[in-house]
């Protein structure tokens, strides 16, 4: 029973790892077909960004299923991704984009720092030049701001120089 619940435990932990790079790599990468209705006003209760918890529930479901016929602990795996797909419903879909049908913006603490890195992620228009791409882990706010300014700075060249332009929203206020 413990080596199960360090198995859910362990896979939340490595969900977010995985998270991370797949919303920089494939995400944001030759995924944006899907993430970036993500980026863009939402019309309705869903967007095609919503494909990718479809994806992953399914392979939880999966490794559910195959676990409980036999096939070694993988249930348990299985069930860690379905913690971690629920700890992602409620941060990010409710807490940071508001998909519930009340209001909370964070005032202090690690939520607060959530909520700020999620929206300088949001900051830029489009798919190059964001931050932050976890979804339950918060880098410092400034440490994310001094990325945002160098990447833009980097996006516009040397002095005037770059055929890049300036979309970025304003990021999130301390």
């Amino acid at each position: 029973m413990l080596l199960n619940a360090l198995i859910v435990i362990a896979t939340i932990a490595f969900m977010e790892l995985f998270s991370i790079v797949a919303h920089k790599y494939i995400m944001h990468g030759f995924g944006w077909g899907w993430h970036r209705s993500h980026h863009e006003p939402r019309t309705g209760w869903f967007e095609k960004n919503d494909l990718y918890a479809v994806v992953f529930a399914g392979i939880a479901i999966a490794l559910i299923w195959f676990g409980t016929r036999g096939y070694g602990r993988i249930e348990w795996i299985g069930a860690g991704m379905t913690g971690y797909g629920l700890l992602y419903f409620i941060a990010h879909d409710g807490l940071v984009h508001q998909r519930w049908p009340f209001r909370y913006v964070p005032r202090s603490g690690y939520f607060k720092r959530l909520y700020q890195a999620h929206r300088m992620h949001h900051a830029v228009e489009g798919k190059e030049g964001a931050v932050s791409f976890g979804f339950l882990y918060a880098p410092p706010v400034t440490k994310l701001k001094q990325q945002l300014q160098a990447q833009q700075n980097q996006l516009r060249g040397p002095r005037g120089q770059g055929a890049a332009t300036d979309h970025a929203a304003p990021a999130a206020r301390d």
